[in-house]
Order: structure tokens, then C-alpha cells, then sequence
């Protein structure tokens, strides 16, 4: 071996060294109770999702790649004030509940835009920000629930049938304090136009069988119990009452309920995004692909429908199949304002 040659083989091995040290370090980030130096040990995360079961999640990502995870708990407008504000401690990761707090989130600059192709390959493109700031984890999906003693399900084969005159005084609505119900007006705003979507607000107040409801599981109750013959829910409000989630009570008057599936059925999310005054944004980033690894289970925790497909829910199966619409969730964000202003201006009140 010439001189030459020996200095371009030691060369080769000491690149090979080096880019095997490099996978190594990446590797161990990812086992158990790991202590790389590479991987800050602590993430601290913003959640409006307010579901105990989540933190068996946020276990499970500890438990791979030894990082602890430090959870605050809040609504989504005190969190994201919190965040504008600075306060200590700083956040790495917000998740938020409802399109609209997601997109103002983005708007004001409390999100990073990030690149994971592991993102973009999992979460399907209505339900992330066009720019990468935030990614959806969850679906909800907001669909009338039905009476079948006061309603014919096959009635309602769109959200424009809630308006029909024949659900006069039998129609229950949550109030507009709602973000589910700014979402679904402003959905409608997408795909009817302003003209539409005001006649379509003003018939359901018209036709309203008592005041404004201020919960989902309040409506499902009283659709239960024959005060009214269909209410606008989320669907895993339904899914847990359901699933005996909620006590054999609410579980008997879950079951005299049935969804009545729209045509095109609008989705909502539950959904995150790593802030862009994160001190550990690569960690940030992996915190979210792994809950988007586990969307099928941390759904099925809170009967939320996964990202893709149904899950393994047997409630959730039991619904079967329907056709969701594709209209983003940053166009909901947009028309959110719009939405809100047409609420007030047609008598949906708080």
C-alpha cells in the first residue's frame, strides 16, 4: 500500500467513525430512560385538552427517549396569552382544541414553522397548517344528533336541513361562545357563501326549542329525554356517554340517540405546534411526531376520531362509514372572525 493510499483509507475510516458515532447518538434518543447529552431532558407543554388519559401518552414518550415531559393545563385562550406574554415557564409545545385557536396561534407568531416529512406524511393536508406551524392530532367531527320518536334521522341529510321549518321547536343549539360552533358556521361560510349561511343561521334560532345550551353533554341529555328531537354535537361527546365513559345515566340517554350523517360532514381537530420561542425545538418537533405516531390510540382514549381511518374504537365502528369533507382547517381559522360577527348580527347568542 502506497503512502497516498494509506492516508485516503485512514481518512475513509475516520468519516465512517464519525457518521457511526452520529447514528449512534441519534439512536440512543429513542431508547428507554436514554441520558444523551444530545437530547434535552425536559419539554414543557401548553394543552388545552383537558383528559387524564393523555398523560399516558406523554409516558409512553418519556419512557422512549428519556425525555420528561412538564404539563400545563389551561384553556386555549389563557394558554396562548400566557405564551404571548413570555410568562415562565416558556412553552416548546401548545395543543389546542378547535381550528380557530390554532390558526390565531399561527397568525400571531407563537409558531415555528417546521420541516418533518414525517408530519406531512401522516397528517393529511386539511388538517395542517399550510406552513408547517401547526398539525392536527385528532378529528372532531360536528354532526346533528337525532330523536328518532320526535325526528326521522333520514330527515337530515345536510346542515341546510337544520333550518328545514318542519324541526320548528324541536331543534337544540349549544351558544356561540362555542369555538365548535364558530368553526361549523364558519365551514358553512366556505361552502354556502354569507347570504346562505345568514338565512340558514336565523332559521335554526327561529326554529330553537328553548334557549342556548352551554355544553355538548347538556344537549345530548336533553335530545335523550325528548326535550328536543336533534342537537349539533362533536361526536366524541356522543362516543364517551356512549361508551359508559360518563356514568350509566348519561349512558341510557346516549343510547336512545342516533347521528344523523350529513352528506359532507365538516371535521374539526385537536391539533399542535412547537412555539417559536421553544429553547428545545427538535425535541418539540419529535413530541408531536410521536403523538402523531400514536393518533389512533391517543384518540381512542377520549373516543376522538384519529387522523386517518376510524381507529379501533368499537363505538366510533359502530357509527360506520360516512363521507368527510376536505375543507381545511386554516380555512376555518380564516373565516372565523366572519363567522362570529354573522352569529351575533342573526340572533346565535351567548
Amino acid at each position: 500500500m502506497t503512502q497516498s493510499t494509506s492516508r485516503i483509507v485512514k481518512a475513509a475510516l475516520a468519516v465512517t467513525a464519525a457518521v457511526g458515532t452520529l447514528g449512534a447518538s441519534s439512536m440512543l434518543g429513542f431508547l428507554p430512560g436514554n441520558q444523551a447529552q444530545a437530547q434535552p431532558q425536559e419539554l414543557n407543554v401548553y394543552s388545552a385538552r383537558h383528559y387524564n388519559t393523555d398523560n399516558e401518552f406523554y409516558d409512553r414518550f418519556t419512557k422512549a427517549t428519556g425525555i420528561k415531559v412538564n404539563l400545563l393545563e389551561s384553556s386555549g385562550d389563557v394558554l396562548l396569552s400566557r405564551q404571548a406574554l413570555g410568562v415562565n415557564p416558556p412553552a416548546d409545545v401548545i395543543i389546542l382544541v378547535d381550528a380557530s385557536r390554532l390558526a390565531r396561534a399561527a397568525e400571531t407568531g407563537i409558531f415555528r414553522s417546521i420541516s418533518s416529512p414525517d408530519l406531512s406524511a401522516k397528517v393529511p393536508a386539511h388538517l395542517r397548517d399550510p406552513e408547517n406551524r401547526w398539525f392536527g392530532l385528532t378529528r372532531r367531527f360536528r354532526v346533528p344528533v337525532v330523536n328518532p320518536d320526535m325526528v326521522d334521522p333520514g330527515a337530515i341529510t345536510s346542515y341546510a336541513d337544520l333550518a328545514n321549518p318542519a324541526l320548528d321547536g324541536k331543534l337544540c343549539l349549544r351558544n356561540s361562545k362555542s369555538p365548535y360552533n364558530q368553526s361549523l358556521v364558519a365551514y358553512q361560510l366556505e361552502r354556502m357563501g354569507e347570504v346562505k349561511t345568514s338565512a340558514w343561521v336565523q332559521s335554526m334560532v327561529d326554529d330553537l326549542a328553548q334557549p342556548f345550551f352551554s355544553s355538548d353533554g347538556d344537549q345530548i341529555r336533553a335530545v335523550g329525554r325528548g326535550d328536543c328531537g336533534v342537537a349539533v354535537v362533536n361526536t366524541y361527546y356522543l362516543g364517551q356517554r356512549q361508551g359508559g365513559d360518563k356514568g350509566p345515566e348519561d349512558k341510557a340517554l346516549a343510547d336512545k340517540v342516533v347521528i344523523a350523517w350529513p352528506d359532507r360532514v365538516h371535521v374539526n381537530i385537536s391539533g399542535a405546534g412547537v412555539t417559536a420561542s421553544s429553547p428545545n425545538p427538535e425535541a418539540a418537533q419529535q413530541f408531536i411526531e410521536f403523538l402523531a405516531d400514536e393518533s389512533a390510540d391517543y384518540a381512542k382514549a377520549n373516543r376522538e376520531y384519529p387522523v386517518r381511518g376510524a381507529g379501533s374504537d368499537p363505538v366510533l365502528q359502530a357509527w360506520g362509514s360516512f363521507n368527510e369533507d376536505n375543507v381545511s382547517a386554516a380555512t376555518l381559522g380564516r373565516n372565523n372572525a366572519s363567522a362570529v360577527r354573522l352569529m351575533e348580527a342573526n340572533g346565535w347568542s351567548q
